[in-house]
């Protein structure tokens, strides 16, 4: 397999991609089926739509869409709850935290750029341990645009001061993969997300894929 040469950094999409917060979005999901006397559906049902955030997490929870007249306050209702517990369950996918370790050692600088709001982004980064050595976060509202939008990856490769074909973008979504290109930035697909197993990513055209973290090393060079 061909390498990825001249890289001076590596952006990372947060979840599916670093972290698996699938646990505590599902949660946030299923107490608001407790309290209204719902059974809770439990982990399983909501995993693959992780990364889809409230609106897909409401489809699981409530079969609900944004055009629901009462989509707005049961999203606000459902942010609240993922606020008040977002690190309860929510750990680095095994392999993150030695492939973060490497790149360190390598003065590979690393960031994240992600749709998920600065109000849990930042506190989440803050918080977990393995995410402390990000030179740049840039959350879903960072910038006048999120993903599938090049903006985010543009910030952040400005953050780091270094020209976007400098980095390489990995994430577990097809919107990853567009805004990637879009930003010029060479892209990796990570196969072992949310959406991996369940979608084409062949079809997403990403110029490498990874099915699990610490290959990258391997695309790197560093193994």
């Amino acid at each position: 397999m061909a390498r990825l040469k001249g890289i001076r950094a590596i952006l990372f999409d947060l979840d599916g991609t670093l972290i698996d917060s699938a646990p505590d979005l599902g949660a946030a999901a299923d107490l608001m089926r407790v309290r209204r006397n719902l059974t809770p559906h439990g982990l399983e049902a909501y995993r693959a739509m992780a990364g889809a955030g409230a609106r897909g997490m409401l489809g699981v929870a409530f079969g609900m869409t944004p055009d629901h007249p009462d989509f707005e306050a049961y999203r606000h209702e459902f942010l609240a709850n993922y606020e008040a517990a977002m690190t309860v369950h929510t750990c680095a996918f095994a392999g993150v935290e030695s492939l973060l370790s490497r790149l360190a050692l390598a003065d590979l600088p690393w960031g994240i750029v992600t749709n998920k709001a600065e109000r849990f982004t930042l506190p989440l980064v803050g918080t977990m341990a393995v995410l402390q050595g990000a030179s740049a976060v840039v959350g879903g509202d960072t910038t006048p645009h999120p993903k599938p939008h090049p903006a985010p990856l543009l910030e952040a490769a400005r953050r780091l001061g270094l020209p976007p074909n400098a980095c390489v973008y990995v994430g577990d979504d097809e919107r990853d993969i567009v805004a990637g290109k879009a930003a010029g930035m060479p892209t990796v697909a990570a196969c072992y997300g949310y959406l991996g197993s369940k979608s084409d990513t062949q079809a997403w055209c990403a110029d490498y894929s990874i099915d699990e973290p610490e290959q990258l090393l391997n695309l790197l060079e560093l193994a």
